[in-house]
């Protein structure tokens, strides 16, 4: 498979991480290829690596996995091969049992979701098919999101996720150098490309 080639020129990695210093992108962030194009526009990268590092290392109220779960779903549901390859790490890395992360692909038949699982999930799936959470699925993540500052983070992960994914897509963003896609079996969603 070819990698894609970014619809903007991906910045050298010393120049995003001079850039992203100057701009608030976390210096774990700045090197990556989707950073590497965003800082073509230093504003808009220092705003979304934001609310970015907020999900994933200052606000922690959602749970970790419930959150990866969120991702790999977006991932797996938009066919964003970024988005899908590099929180495969990520999951890996937080020692998510990989039958768990492989579950999103097909997680209404899944039997091994737990019911706190399945409702963010549903909750993914309600806002990518229907642009919102529908009343039954707020109830049921309700009844494991006990606090409102989980609930609030379960939605701006579903819509930031969605937002990566919308743009690693849309601007090409290509895998970093030796990382294989699709991890970790290499299947891929109908009409990923």
């Amino acid at each position: 498979m070819t990698a894609p080639t970014a619809r903007i020129p991906m910045l050298g990695e010393d120049e995003a991480r001079r850039l992203g210093q100057e701009h608030g992108v976390p210096s774990s962030m700045a090197p990556l290829n989707v950073f590497r194009v965003m800082l073509n526009h230093p504003v808009m990268a220092g705003s979304v690596s934001g609310l970015l590092a907020n999900l994933l290392y200052r606000a922690n109220k959602l749970d970790g996995t419930l959150r990866e779960l969120i991702i790999m779903r977006i991932g797996w549901h938009t066919g964003s091969m970024y988005e899908w390859t590099q929180h495969w790490r990520v999951c890996m890395n937080m020692n998510i049992p990989e039958d768990l992360v492989l579950a999103v692909r097909d997680w209404r038949n899944a039997t091994n979701l737990s019911d706190a699982q399945r409702a963010v999930l549903a909750a993914t799936d309600d806002t990518l098919d229907n642009g919102k959470i529908s009343d039954a699925t707020w109830a049921e993540c309700c009844k494991h999101l006990a606090t409102p500052e989980e609930r609030i983070e379960m939605v701006l992960a579903i819509s930031n996720w969605r937002t990566f994914s919308e743009l690693l897509q849309s601007l090409k963003i290509p895998l970093e150098d030796g990382i294989e896609p699709w991890l970790p079996d290499g299947k891929k969603p109908a009409g990923a490309e």
